[in-house]
């Protein structure tokens, strides 16, 4: 079929809230290409938003998914579990910075895996109240859309969110709010909002996604663990979209040298297909009683066998290295943009998870979030797949898979610059 007959059938049974804007149809990918229902060719710089960090359907991967479905496709592991349930849970209990003897239990997606935490925290210690980040993003269910830190387009239309979730001010000193002034905030929300002795759990990304690429510090990651150890409170890590090699290391809060109490993962955990999973101290993660977590499909045997395939490529093919380099090279182009372009400010990476600000000038960085949906549209007609995040919706992030050939990378950026230099070609002011 045709990308028009497909947005035919897409435009009469899918539903509008749940549809893509794009009128092109995915039909073949392989690593940072896909091709279209009619064959066109398209560059990749999203990656499914952080699910493909080694990009469409890496052979470890595929041959792994393969090999499980030969074998057992499903069960429900609350019945009769198996192996790669079992397998998948010791590596990353290995391999997650969270405090003490580690447990882990695989859900199906960050959401899931959010809510899960939330319950966790809460049956751990017999608290409610839950504290998280503007500009945050932790979900779509209704207990994460409470958690997360932007009405448009996600919680809008939906009426009251659930109770006992708080918000503090994230740290981004490019739109004037310091360390200094969250912590000062949170401390205000213990007075104003819900006492730290009925705070179950501070909730925070430590690079947020949907909010911007925006990092925190570590010196303000460790003045959080700090005010969650006075006070009893779990320090609950969003790695779902830092996760799994994007910031050079394995997760994004490694740069900072602390542990999490829980912390939880998704999107690239198993390259595409669908699983997330809560890492914990095990006695918080056994809180809960028997049965009390789970779900049908949590950790289907073949996302797990693919998840498995994951941490053995990262290792083998030196993916924490690629990512750095691959940050390096974006920092640099981002660097040449920033002096080249008056709207280009502002550009961060750590490691890979890379991101710039398009603003209407660099001496008021008051946001452009028109510009960037333009450049957004404007990349897609070159054939590259480009997404914009953040508060304002004026930043531009990277997440092409980090295994991306450097021909195609070069490429991918080569249309970035064309566009920018045909929506605001004028050159910075010195």
């Amino acid at each position: 079929m045709t990308n028009a007959e497909l947005n035919q059938l897409k435009q009469r049974y899918v539903a509008n809230g749940a549809a893509s804007p794009s009128e092109q149809f995915a039909a073949r990918g392989e690593n940072a290409l896909l091709w279209d229902a009619e064959g066109n060719r398209i560059i990749d710089f999203a990656g499914g938003i952080g699910v493909l960090n080694l990009g469409h359907r890496h052979p470890k991967v595929v041959e792994a998914v393969k090999a499980q479905l030969d074998q057992l496709m499903h069960t429900c592991q609350t019945v009769i579990s198996y192996a790669p349930y079992v397998k998948l849970a010791e590596k990353l209990c290995q391999l997650t910075p969270v405090r003490g003897e580690a447990k882990t239990m695989l859900v199906n997606s960050g959401a899931e895996a959010l809510e899960n935490a939330v319950k966790i925290a809460r049956a751990a210690t017999g608290r409610s109240g839950i504290i998280c980040f503007d500009g945050s993003f932790h979900g779509r269910s209704f207990m994460t859309l409470a958690m997360t830190g932007k009405v448009l387009p996600y919680k809008n239309d939906f009426g009251p969110m659930p109770g006992d979730v708080f918000r503090a001010p994230f740290p981004v000193p490019y739109h004037g709010i310091s360390e200094e002034d969250s912590l000062k905030a949170l401390k205000t929300v213990f007075k104003t909002d819900i006492a730290p002795h009925r705070t179950a759990a501070i909730v925070i990304e430590p690079i947020q996604g949907e909010g911007g690429f925006y990092a925190a510090s570590p010196s303000f990651l460790k003045a959080l663990r700090e005010i969650c150890d006075e006070h009893g409170i779990l320090l609950i890590v969003d790695e779902v979209q830092s996760g799994f090699a994007r910031t050079g290391k394995l997760f994004a809060l490694e740069h900072s040298g602390i542990e999490a109490d829980i912390m939880t993962m998704a999107k690239s955990l198993a390259d595409g297909m669908p699983l997330s999973a809560v890492v914990g101290t095990g006695s918080v993660m056994d809180a809960s009683g028997p049965n009390s977590l789970g779900g049908t499909y949590s950790g289907n045997p073949l996302a797990c066998a693919a998840a498995l395939a994951v941490i053995e490529a990262i290792e083998e093919e030196d993916i924490l290295a690629r990512s750095r380099a691959l940050g390096d090279k974006l920092a640099k182009r981002m660097a040449e943009w920033q002096q080249e372009f008056e709207a280009v400010d502002n550009p961060r990476n750590v490691g890979s998870m890379a991101a710039f600000e398009l603003v209407a000038d660099k001496s008021s960085r008051t946001p452009a979030p028109e510009l960037a949906a333009a450049l957004c549209k404007k990349a897609k007609e070159k054939g590259l797949i480009l997404l914009a995040c953040g508060f304002w919706g004026n930043s531009i992030r990277f997440l092409m898979p980090i295994t991306i050939e450097d021909e195609l990378l070069e490429e991918g950026l080569d249309i970035v610059e064309a566009s920018l230099k045909e929506l605001v070609g004028q050159p910075a002011t010195a």
